[in-house]
């Protein structure tokens, strides 16, 4: 299983959009300052995940979450709590 997850700074408010098999190691990495982009943006936040079947699928949902549409829905997702329809 694969998950797409946002991530959001809770020094900046900075959001951050990846993708991994393991949600819990992966946010370890980004708040130990082992990535370089969250690195600077210390300590992160997980806010929002969404199982995927394939990488390939995970990929694609990462593409439109960083999309100015994909921004607009999880604008949506963390003011409401759920997608827009």
């Amino acid at each position: 299983m694969w998950y797409v997850y946002v991530l959001k700074s809770q020094k900046n408010g900075k959001i951050y959009v990846g993708m991994s098999q393991d949600i819990d190691r992966r946010l370890a990495e980004h708040n130990s300052g082992k990535s370089k982009f969250t690195s600077g943006h210390l300590p992160w936040k997980l806010v929002y995940s969404e199982a995927c079947d394939t990488s390939i699928e995970a990929r694609s949902r990462e593409k439109y979450f960083k999309s100015a549409a994909g921004k607009k829905a999880l604008a949506k997702i963390m003011a409401t709590g759920s997608l827009p329809d």
